[in-house]
């Protein structure tokens, strides 16, 4: 089934940020566009802020003239539902109540034509519950829609139990005839990047209430060794900490308590405190006028004392002797790699972490001077990692592979001894959390992938990481990380399991 028509008439139900960015997305793309909102002039507000961002679009080269006059002539305000009588769609942005959805859907079904689509924008309530409020719900589809609207390319294209896939596939094309980047989903609890999302946000948040490290310093590896555009901490005070732990709780909830989905204290300790980030000028960090943003924790210069062997079999080590090189600094080249080394340097032996902790290396190996080195998104660009000795290992011996990663032009940041430390076991629960969506038949492996590069920006999707990364290594940290917790909250997904025995990649058909 094709794409609506642009002279297809769009109602928009909620003149608040959604309603007004959705409007305005579907404006520009040629519809002419009803808006409606309960609160008195908030439609006709809302249309004036959609002009106003249109012409900055004019004024940036991004939209001809022509184009903002069609779409900013194309916007009407109206006051009753009635009007939405000739719409094509009609897109609910309301508050997030099941009860004031479903009475809003049974009264737009009494309105709108047998043959009109209408879709809810919401992000965590189900498409199956609010339609049941419908005698036809097979013409219900969540259409959820990420804040800006209009800057935002994703767009979940969200199947209840009674839509019907006729529906949802003409959502899915109209939304690209939009110039969004749409997915599939099943509506189950987070559909993809609420769901896939959880543990970016868990893992930080279990690292400082263990004491691995601050808050600063799980942020700066996130973006400078992971690639992420922001770290768990500082994505946590723009969204709100009321919003992402009451979501955090929705998806833990609608999963029956399962503790992969666990909230954390520290998160709840803020919301009860009022301290919800930004827009409370205090979360994780102080926003205050007079606040000093705290830095990372980076180890004071060392000075490499002898030539390090490197193991350039490894995709690390083959970065750090290529860093190395261009600053004109020798290393003995190892071929080959083993067991996760990646270099040696005087009684020093750096690993790539596997889920286990260096104390635990060191104990098996029977050398003390163990040093694990956290995961980077890049190791040739990289401007961070993260670095924790055995509780064994000596100072100098600790300083020997400080001087190392130094010397390839590393900031390094000392943790805590922690099995998989920050990036790696972060990636790891990521791409388990995909592979189980895919498992439950939640979405496709490209849908997941292209939800969390789009939806949320990652840099990689979880699956073309762990392709890269192997999946026999994904399984082998969460198995690691399951054996040193105790807990079922590292459990690997089977088909994370399926894949790593079979030897085929995370995106092939089981």
């Amino acid at each position: 089934m094709s794409a609506l028509s642009s002279s297809d008439l769009i109602g928009v139900v909620g003149a608040g940020a959604m309603g007004a960015g959705i409007a305005q997305v579907a404006a520009a793309a040629g519809h002419p566009v009803l808006i409606h909102d309960t609160r008195p002039l908030a439609a006709d507000k809302a249309i004036e802020t959609i002009r106003a961002n249109l012409a900055k679009q004019v004024e940036k080269g991004r939209m001809t003239a022509a184009a903002y006059e069609a779409a900013a002539s194309s916007m009407k305000a109206v006051t009753d539902l009635s009007s939405f009588k000739a719409s094509a769609l009609v897109i609910e942005a309301v508050v997030e109540d099941l009860d004031v959805k479903k009475r809003l859907f049974s009264d737009l079904e009494s309105i709108v034509a047998n043959d009109a689509i209408l879709a809810t924008n919401t992000s965590s309530i189900s498409v199956t519950a609010i339609g049941s409020a419908l005698k036809h719900a097979g013409r219900l589809v969540g259409m959820h829609f990420f804040n800006p609207a209009p800057v935002m390319q994703l767009v979940e294209v969200v199947s209840g139990v009674a839509t019907e896939m006729a529906i949802a596939e003409r959502i899915y094309d109209t939304a690209r005839a939009w110039g969004k980047k749409p997915v599939h989903t099943r509506s189950t609890p987070g559909f993809i990047v609420n769901r896939v999302a959880r543990p970016f946000y868990a893992e930080g948040l279990r690292l400082l209430q263990e004491g691995v490290a601050d808050c600063a310093t799980i942020d700066a590896l996130m973006r400078e060794a992971g690639g992420f555009r922001m770290g768990p901490f500082e994505l946590m005070d723009m969204i709100g900490h009321d919003v992402n732990y009451a979501v955090t709780r929705s998806v833990f909830d609608g999963y029956y308590g399962d503790p992969r989905f666990s909230p954390s204290l520290l998160q709840l300790e803020r919301v009860q405190a009022g301290f919800l980030g930004r827009k409370s000028g205090r979360g994780f960090y102080d926003y205050g006028a007079n606040a000093v943003p705290p830095r990372a924790r980076t180890e004071a210069p060392v000075a490499l004392s002898i030539a390090p062997a490197i193991w350039s079999g490894t995709v690390l080590g083959a970065a750090l002797a290529g860093r190395l090189h261009a600053r004109g600094l020798t290393s003995i080249e190892r071929r080959g790699a083993e067991d996760g080394v990646v270099a040696a340097i005087g009684e020093t032996t750096i690993y790539l972490s596997d889920g286990r902790t260096a104390t635990a290396r060191a104990a098996a190996t029977g050398n003390p001077n163990v040093v694990v080195v956290d995961l980077v998104f890049d190791p040739a660009t990289a401007t961070r990692i993260a670095a924790a000795p055995a509780e064994q290992c000596s100072d100098a011996a600790w300083r020997d592979a400080v001087g190392l990663l130094q010397a390839s032009g590393l900031s390094v940041s000392r943790l805590r001894d922690s099995p998989g430390l920050a990036v790696m076991r972060t990636v790891a629960m990521l791409a388990n959390e995909a592979c189980d969506a895919v498992h439950q038949q939640v979405c496709s492996p490209a849908d997941v992938d292209l939800a969390m590069r789009a939806g949320v920006a990652y840099p990689a999707g979880p699956l073309e990481w762990a392709d890269r990364l192997g999946a026999s290594t994904v399984l082998a940290i969460l198995d690691n990380l399951a054996k040193h917790y105790g807990e079922p909250r590292y459990r690997a997904s089977p088909r994370l399991r399926q894949s790593s025995q079979s030897g085929k990649g995370l995106h092939e058909p089981a």
